[in-house]
């Protein structure tokens, strides 16, 4: 029998049990029982997500949209970039993209490109986002969800530059608005092109669309 191949960076993390503890309205949390190096098995509770996407919406004069939105967990309101779940069953992540950014912004874009995809907790969540930069913004109908905070949404514009500094200095904190915020000036700086709208995805999560077609 050959031996197992232990050295580190070789260990398979296999699950072999799994069962479910909690599923919500916008996510499920199970516990997987895995396979660590040295044989033993060991719990991981993972925060299962339906993926999400936002937007950097840069309009001619290189101002970005900012939405300013209370999140519960932390208390406050954050400026953050337009984002929204990918929960709508089939909708491809730039048609969410389109229907978020039109929905919190009253916004279109002609030119829609990816930036960056964001593991926002990769250690207890399969959580990723899917950051987009659209320019050639026109103005659109906005419906506004009564009742939830978007009712409370403030809208405003800030140089690019300056959204920058201000995700340096930790006045933004919201992980995929910082990390869109810098991947759009490394574009915009020519440091590295952005990708076709429809670029791969290979973490895009799966496990919650799974459970909900059954």
């Amino acid at each position: 029998m050959s031996e197992v191949d232990e050295s580190p960076g070789r260990h398979e993390f296999r699950t072999v049990a799994s069962r479910d503890a909690y599923q919500g309205r916008v996510l499920a949390l199970r516990v997987d029982e895995v396979v660590m190096p040295g044989g033993r098995t060991g719990a991981r509770e993972i925060v299962e997500h339906p993926g999400a996407v936002a937007v950097v919406a840069l309009d001619a004069q290189q101002r970005v949209a900012l939405i300013h939105q209370y999140r519960h967990p932390l208390g406050r309101r954050l400026w953050e970039l337009p984002a929204g779940l990918l929960d709508v069953p089939g909708e491809d992540p730039v048609s969410a993209a389109r229907r978020e950014l039109a929905e919190e912004t009253g916004l279109a874009a002609s030119s829609w490109s990816v930036l960056v995809d964001v593991a926002s907790s990769p250690g207890f969540s399969d959580e990723v986002v899917r950051v987009f930069l659209a320019t050639g913004l026109s103005e659109v109908e906005r419906d506004v969800h009564h009742g939830s905070e978007e009712a409370d949404l403030v809208l405003d514009w800030a140089p690019l530059e300056d959204a920058v500094r201000r995700a340096l200095s930790g006045e933004i904190v919201n992980a995929s608005a910082v990390a869109g915020l810098l991947a759009a000036r490394a574009v915009r700086a020519g440091a590295a092109p952005a990708r076709p709208e429809d670029a791969p995805w290979p973490d895009r999560p799966h496990r919650w669309a799974d459970r909900q077609r059954g």
